[in-house]
């Protein structure tokens, strides 16, 4: 019984971390923050080499 109680707490888990991520990458996405990331990420690679 304890088994079918922990499987079923695991799968609510789960889906509310999924629900939650989904809503945070959407939210990201909307507000263009992937860009600001890409242009980050790209400016400390050109660093690191040495051209920026």
């Amino acid at each position: 019984m304890e088994r079918i109680k922990s499987g079923k707490m695991i799968n609510v888990v789960r889906s509310v971390v999924l629900v939650m991520s989904v809503l945070l990458i959407g939210t990201g996405v909307m507000n263009q923050e992937h860009t600001e990331v890409l242009q980050k990420a790209v400016k400390i690679c050109l660093e690191c080499i040495g051209i920026g």
